[in-house]
């Protein structure tokens, strides 16, 4: 039996709400339009908590738009550029499963279908409303008789479908929830990449802070093997709010903390410190997750880089003290998370990685001495990998292999990489 995929679209598949978008667009002459705009939100947030019934919110909205069908053109050339980041970067899904993804909205077919098509989704797979027009192409209303304009409606349409197997959904609203409530679903999880409802995610069965997530909890294939939003990331001292703001929007846990607390050792995967934050060498050595280090200023006298060295930790610091690097340091950590780039490290060999789809990336630092490559490449000849590129750099006592692979291979060749004399650190990129 088949596992189906209920995805929401508005504030799940894109980050905006279609409706309010198309309300910028169509009422932007309009004299009024910065109290529609309001009116609009309030109506959305109503129905999306819970505190509003479905079809009174939407006929409220489509009563305010004044749109048409050019309206809508310029709102879907709008949407294709705000899909969710992970959504963006998790089409392969929607590949391997476009019999059993299904897009299903109390939004509309005219913006929703040009929007998710290019995704492998199939357009008798998207479910959602349908405008109705007059003559000259203005949005008169919406299909009343299409379950999903009622309240309850994506639960009506379910019990419709009557899908063979067991159903996980995916979504920001209450509309997502009740598909839950009413039993039709194995589990629901609330999205909340770019909103957090509090009466949604309070129900769920998982609160799920990005795609990648969702993917990895129910072990689907995706981009990233280890979702970001994971990754606990540590700042500590006097940081520019900038640079915290990068690495929360490229979807890592934030703490801000004064000092590096004790409670934070185990777990920490990224640290950004502040000038004159000066890191204990027994913390360091414990910190076992820790991944990269930015320092904002120069951290020759503040961490020992001899330990950041023995636990393949990738320093990136601000040695002469720009102002830039508030920016450009946080940058450079999100830049080895995501792709293994080591360029502008302190410790580690300058290494800029070209992003190569349909692969996965093997990240192997090692201390530096004869025989490791020669060791990790038997390893992928006997495992008969094939290896699509291959980058190795050595800086002092670190060597760095970088290695991508087809995307088929046995998980023990991952226990075997890792149990390489002399391997510091492995790590299964994407």
């Amino acid at each position: 039996m088949d596992n189906y995929y209920i995805i929401d679209f508005d504030s799940t598949f894109t980050q905006v709400e279609a409706l309010d978008e198309l309300a910028r667009i169509s009422l932007a002459s309009h004299p009024a339009r910065e109290l529609i705009y309001a009116e609009i939100d309030r109506l959305t947030n109503l129905s999306m908590n819970g505190q509003l019934s479905f079809r009174e919110s939407l006929s409220g909205r489509v009563r305010l738009l004044e749109a048409n069908r050019d309206h809508l053109k310029k709102l879907v050339s709008i949407l294709k550029k705000k899909v969710s980041p992970s959504f963006l970067r998790n089409r392969e899904f929607f590949k391997k499963h476009s019999d059993s993804a299904l897009i299903v909205s109390g939004g509309f077919k005219e913006f929703i279908v040009p929007v998710v098509s290019p995704y492998h989704i199939k357009q008798e797979n998207i479910y959602a409303n349908t405008f109705t027009f007059d003559e000259q192409g203005n949005i008169t209303g919406y299909d009343e008789s299409n379950p999903l304009s009622e309240e309850g409606g994506k639960v009506k349409l379910l019990r419709q479908l009557k899908l063979p197997g067991k159903i996980y959904g995916i979504g920001d609203g209450y509309s997502d929830f009740q598909l839950k409530e009413s039993g039709l679903i194995e589990r629901f999880f609330a999205f909340t990449e770019n909103i957090e409802r509090k009466s949604v995610s309070e129900k769920a069965d998982h609160v799920t802070p990005s795609f990648d997530e969702f993917l990895y909890v129910n072990d689907l294939p995706r981009a990233i093997s280890y979702p970001k939003n994971r990754i606990l990331c540590l700042i500590v001292g006097d940081v520019p709010e900038i640079s915290a703001h990068i690495l929360k929007r490229d979807g890592f846990s934030i703490r801000i903390k004064q000092t590096f607390e004790e409670k934070y050792v185990k777990d920490v995967g990224m640290l950004l410190l502040g000038k004159n934050i000066k890191l204990d060498d027994d913390q360091l050595a414990r910190a076992d997750k820790l991944k990269t280090i930015g320092y904002l200023g120069d951290s020759k006298h503040q961490l020992n880089r001899e330990i950041c060295n023995e636990k393949g930790i990738v320093l990136f610091d601000d040695k002469k003290g720009k102002k830039r690097n508030s920016e450009f340091i946080p940058r450079r950590m999100a830049d080895f998370i995501n792709r293994g780039d080591t360029y502008m490290s302190r410790n580690f060999p300058n290494l800029l990685l070209p992003k190569i789809e349909k692969a996965h990336r093997l990240l192997h630092i090692h201390r530096n001495v004869p025989g490791v490559m020669a060791h990790i490449n038997q390893v992928f000849a006997d495992s008969q990998i094939n290896i699509v590129a291959q980058f190795l750099m050595t800086k002092g006592s670190i060597g760095y292999a970088v290695t991508d692979v087809d995307a088929q291979y046995d998980k023990q060749l991952l226990k075997q990489l890792r149990q390489i004399e002399n391997t510091i650190k492995f790590r299964v990129l994407y």
